[in-house]
């Protein structure tokens, strides 16, 4: 167990923070770490998207002391819905989520990725079939609407207790864990803190 202080490098960021306290990331911003275990995804930032869980949860995930690396994902096309979703899953003015090649090696490269993509059901549900079709990682999703692994089996989406039929799977990657109830754009709860924290030190030891 370390005693005293503990330094850890983060190169954080991109460009200037923004939004509620003036120290959100700005889209298309990534905060690196040293070595490269776990990241924290968040949508675009803006008016209705707050991005602030994820600075919280990375912050509580580095402050307690873990044996691996946190890094920050900003996404730069996080709002909306991804263009193949379908209709029911909603409209969008103007913007379709989606990522960029770089923003997958990013996520491909760690071991567990945190994704927090707000609070409409549908969309949190299509924009986590898009990410993990395209990435191979374990996930522990993290939103404010209530979702069950039901909800992500329907869509062809990998998780730790309900499979797709093996002919609609369509992910790479797989949902281990749910913590809902993280508000958007207030500090988490320490007990919902503690769910991800409790989540994550176990994929990392599994």
């Amino acid at each position: 167990m370390p005693i005293g202080r503990v330094t850890q490098v983060v190169d954080c960021r991109e460009s200037m923070g923004m939004g509620k306290g003036g120290g959100l990331a700005q889209r298309g911003t990534i905060s690196e770490c040293r070595h490269p275990d776990v990241i924290v995804v968040g949508m675009s930032p803006g008016r209705r998207h707050v991005t602030k869980p994820v600075c919280d949860i990375t912050s509580a995930l580095r402050r307690e002391g873990v044996e691996f690396s946190v890094s920050t994902l900003v996404l730069n096309a996080g709002s909306g819905v991804p263009p193949d979703a379908p209709k029911i899953a909603g409209s969008v003015l103007g913007a379709y989520f989606g990522l960029t090649e770089r923003e997958i090696e990013q996520i491909e490269e760690h071991k567990v990725a945190i994704l927090h993509h707000g609070n409409v059901r549908s969309h949190v549900v299509q924009k986590i079939r898009f990410i993990l079709e395209h990435v191979d990682v374990k996930a522990v999703v993290v939103s404010q609407c209530p979702i069950d692994y039901e909800d992500l089996a329907k869509e062809g989406v990998k998780t730790a207790l309900v499979m797709p039929p093996p002919e609609s799977v369509r992910t790479k990657g797989s949902v281990e864990t749910i913590v809902s109830g993280v508000t958007r754009g207030q500090t988490p709860s320490r007990e919902k803190m503690a769910e991800v924290i409790a989540a994550v030190t176990r994929l990392m030891k599994e």
